[in-house]
């Protein structure tokens, strides 16, 4: 076959610019540090790069999902330990209010403690972290309860006014809707498909068992102990009623005696109570701190992969690009040895 000086300037413009083209393709992935520029030069690699980082972001997010809700625990868990405090010392108050042994003017000065102490809680029960009300359920924006001068405890609306509970029963009225809203639960998702829920709320610590089982509520508790406290000390003359609407106290004597018995149990298991909870919140901080560790290995690995699937090795690159600046350069010397002689050179 002839070969003519057309055929070896295309062959060696041919060659020249395919190496052109790879030193420039090198160049770009030292440049950026990435193995593709564009999807259409490997579509696995990109469709395995996006998916990769979409994995990451969404690793993120639920990192930090783990986070706000570590935080919410431990706020909860400080709450909680406060609450437990409080009850402490309103329990110690009822055993030497009913022990019979102070006069009138002290068991009055006991019963002003407490309603300090019941304030005290409902501020516990009112804990707030990051601008939303930790036991308030899904209206975290306000307060979920109050408590007045005498130490009556409330659930209360958005607007501070206390709820009827004697009309939570019916569905369609706004008291329910309130406090449907500070019972329920607050959930986050802390990875792929497992949503937990992170929160306590005002409605499981106001409501608890008795010590024979029954059905109680913080709120008529600490109603009647003061009520009790206020017959105990001559404040209050005459029978008075209770919460249950069946036990009638008559005199000091009474009210010390009932101080001493069911006051005192029904205080202790509200103790055991906020203890049960807040053993409650601590498996859930666990589970978290669990679930932070997968999240970091889980981002550790896939920012491997992604790194080893889409990052160039840059000593091998480096090495790779000198060798084609060798080729290149060597190419430009051998056409200028065969390409240097044309008819120009004879005419």
């Amino acid at each position: 076959m002839r070969i003519t000086n057309s055929m070896l300037v295309s062959n060696y413009m041919n060659n020249m610019q395919r190496n052109l083209g790879n030193m420039s393709t090198l160049q770009n992935q030292l440049a950026t540090g990435k193995t593709i520029q564009r999807a259409s030069e490997n579509p696995y690699i990109a469709v395995r790069t996006m998916q990769l980082n979409a994995e990451i972001s969404a690793n993120k997010q639920y990192n930090s999902n783990i986070t706000d809700a570590s935080n919410w625990l431990d706020t909860t868990d400080t709450a909680l330990g406060q609450a437990n405090n409080i009850m402490a010392r309103i329990k110690e108050l009822s055993v030497k209010a009913g022990n019979g042994s102070y006069s009138e003017s002290e068991i009055g000065a006991i019963k002003d403690e407490i309603v300090q102490k019941v304030k005290e809680f409902g501020q516990v029960l009112n804990t707030s972290f990051d601008g939303n009300f930790i036991f308030g359920g899904s209206k975290s924006t306000s307060k979920p309860v109050a408590v007045d001068d005498n130490g009556n405890i409330n659930f209360i609306d958005k607007n501070g006014n206390p709820i009827d509970m004697d009309k939570i029963k019916d569905v369609n009225d706004p008291n329910k809707i309130v406090y449907d809203q500070i019972s329920s639960s607050l959930k986050t998702e802390i990875s792929q498909g497992v949503t937990v829920e992170y929160n306590k709320t005002a409605v499981e610590i106001l409501n608890y068992k008795d010590s024979k089982g029954n059905d109680a509520s913080v709120m008529n508790t600490m109603s009647d102990l003061l009520k009790c406290l206020g017959a105990a000390s001559g404040e209050t003359k005459g029978a008075i009623t209770l919460s249950d609407g069946t036990t009638t106290i008559n005199g000091s004597d009474d009210a010390l005696k009932y101080i001493s018995g069911k006051m005192t149990e029904d205080i202790t298991a509200i103790a055991s109570n906020v203890s049960q909870i807040r053993s409650n919140v601590g498996a859930m901080q666990n589970r978290m701190e669990s679930a932070k560790t997968t999240n970091e290995d889980q981002s550790y690995n896939m920012t491997s992969i992604l790194s080893n699937t889409d990052d160039i090795d840059f000593a091998e690159k480096t090495m790779e690009y000198s060798i084609l600046q060798t080729v290149y350069i060597a190419t430009l010397q051998t056409s200028s040895k065969i390409l240097n002689k044309t008819l120009l050179d004879y005419i």
